[in-house]
């Protein structure tokens, strides 16, 4: 299966550069499985696409300042490194940039070695593990010391980084944001649970899984990243009786399709759990009915995911669409529900 499949042509003034002034008044494109339609709407409008006893799963990983450029402690060149994962003991998994100035044994310091990292192992592809020695409590630390990770094509400053979070993400460790989830805001949460729509959370803290590009021809053979996740008791018993009863399961965000399609085995199951799930034309998806997502990029393991979910000839002309239409993609883009 080839990766050009699932390519598009995207002007670049269409990548949206900043989020909407309101978060619920992006665009909504409801995208039709059974009738092969689409719509247009506004993403305050999600709530009259949700019925009495659907199921609404959300991702509520929260971004950490995952950004720092800091300098090595010998030579002084400057070192960018974007943390992925916190492997526990002070150990964080890490890119780095330039990487073949990272070697076992060097140290970056940051703010005035107010955190210090040390590598302590190199892996493929730029990756670094890293222990971190500091004072006081690390994300606290972080919180002075880093910025937020925002993706490249956003080239323009995000003036306040709360809008690189959901309104209801609870748990750091994210690298990047469940970005489907942003359009949200409390008062439409409001309204949702008062239609009699179950809203659960879970827990998948993005990672390098979610965001790194596919770089070969074949896709079959990519290998997606590991990224943490949690479900815990209660909602694990919740889901379990939703998908009991045939409710209509929701995902907001590929993170969250992937969390539930990695943990769903004749049952969900709470705890903690790692996945590097790739999901690709061809996989029959387990528990996932619908799923509102935002527009992605070319050739990403995520147009992938989408094209599994409905067709991917039929994706390609939704996007196309978009395109026509002047629909805002990536990240501060607009959003599409595919039902």
């Amino acid at each position: 299966m080839k990766l050009d499949l699932f390519d598009y042509e995207l002007p670049k003034e269409l990548i949206a550069q900043h989020p909407k002034d309101k978060r619920d008044h992006s665009k909504l494109l409801v995208v039709d499985r059974k009738l092969n339609t689409t719509k247009d709407l506004m993403f305050y409008d999600f709530l009259d696409e949700l019925c009495e006893n659907d199921v609404l799963v959300m991702n509520n990983t929260k971004v950490i300042p995952a950004r720092l450029i800091g300098e090595k402690t010998d030579t002084h060149a400057v070192i960018e490194v974007l943390l992925l994962k916190d492997l526990g003991n002070n150990h964080w998994e890490a890119l780095t940039k330039p990487a073949k100035k990272v070697k076992v044994g060097t140290k970056i310091s940051f703010g005035n070695d107010k955190l210090i990292l040390e590598c302590i192992q190199i892996k493929d592809e730029g990756i670094r593990i890293f222990k971190t020695i500091y004072e006081g409590i690390f994300l606290e630390v972080l919180e002075s010391l880093g910025t937020m990770p925002l993706p490249p094509y956003i080239t323009e400053k995000l003036e306040d980084p709360n809008r690189y979070q959901t309104v209801y993400a609870k748990l750091s460790g994210s690298a990047a944001a469940p970005t489907a989830g942003l359009h949200f805001t409390n008062e439409l949460l409001d309204k949702i649970r008062k239609k009699g729509v179950l809203v659960l959370e879970i827990t998948l803290h993005v990672g390098l899984g979610t965001f790194r590009p596919v770089q070969v021809e074949d896709i079959t053979t990519h290998q997606m990243h590991h990224e943490s996740y949690e479900i815990s008791e209660e909602v694990a018993i919740k889901l379990n009786d939703s998908v009991k009863n045939k409710k209509r399961i929701i995902a907001v965000g590929t993170t969250t399709v992937r969390t539930l399609e990695s943990n769903y085995n004749n049952g969900f199951t709470s705890g903690n759990y790692s996945t590097n799930i790739f999901i690709y034309p061809g996989y029959k998806f387990k528990v996932v009915d619908s799923i509102l997502t935002n527009f992605h990029l070319p050739k990403s393991s995520l147009m992938m995911l989408i094209s599994a979910f409905y067709n991917r000839e039929r994706i390609l002309e939704v996007y196309k669409e978009a395109v026509n239409k002047n629909y805002r993609f990536f990240s501060f883009g607009d959003s599409m529900f595919i039902k």
